[in-house]
């Protein structure tokens, strides 16, 4: 319950931040093509983001007794900070208009993009899995995660980050620099390029495959540890 109210109150930190971001670099409302930010402000904003996640982590270490139910609790945490940051972000700001909208979801290392259902899909998945976990373990069970199990996990997790990653990876490796530019100018010149794109299409079957693929890890999980508490 504390984890849960401590994941809502930091949703509403991070989506009042936005809003004040908003409201300097979008105006007239957050839309595609992105703001052109100077680079020193993109390291502040990757920096906020990347002590979110030291945060997260942090509390789910507090939290857990052990490795595993200790990334459970993280997942927890994650899933429901991010759900209520859209909850807030609704309340606020009245955005997302829709669940396809497409956002912004993180920046570090290059951003990432998707419709705002994606990541929500994403939470409730985290949720699931972090329930599964801490129930068997308070229901005495011993959970071992084979290595093909974790490798399952893993690869559906990484098509789904690919989805929310690729467009301005792909910006990023086929961009020819302009020659003599210095590594700021570079640096800018990449800035630029990102804030005139505008996404089109999201990659809907790669990321059901790599919901497909978790789920299937996770129903391998308790089946194999159901069979070992059966014993």
């Amino acid at each position: 319950m504390l984890l849960a109210l401590f994941a809502i109150a930091m949703g509403a930190l991070e989506a009042i931040v936005v809003v004040y971001l908003r409201q300097i670099y979008y105006p007239l409302g957050f839309d595609f093509p992105l703001t052109l930010l100077s680079p020193r402000m993109l390291t502040v904003e990757s920096s906020r983001e990347a002590a979110t996640i030291v945060m997260l982590i942090a509390v789910g270490v507090l939290a857990g007794k052990d490795t595993l139910q200790r990334f459970a609790y993280f997942l927890y945490t994650f899933a429901v900070w991010d759900i209520f940051y859209y909850v807030w972000l609704k309340l606020l700001l009245d955005w997302p208009s829709s669940f396809l909208t497409w956002d912004v979801l993180f920046l570090i290392p290059v951003p990432w993009i998707g419709p705002v259902l994606a990541p929500l899909i994403c939470s409730l998945t985290m949720i699931l899995l972090a329930g599964i976990i801490i129930c068997l373990k308070e229901n005495g069970c011993m959970i071992k995660i084979k290595l093909s199990e974790w490798s399952l996990a893993s690869l559906g997790a990484s098509i789904i980050l690919f989805t929310f990653v690729r467009d301005y990876s792909e910006i990023i490796f086929r961009e020819n620099f302009r020659p003599g530019l210095s590594l700021i100018g570079k640096e800018r010149q990449l800035i630029e390029i990102i804030s005139s794109y505008k996404p089109t299409r999201y990659h809907w079957e790669l990321f059901l495959l790599g919901e497909i693929l978790i789920l299937c890890s996770m129903i391998m999980v308790c089946r194999s540890t159901t069979a070992k508490k059966l014993r």
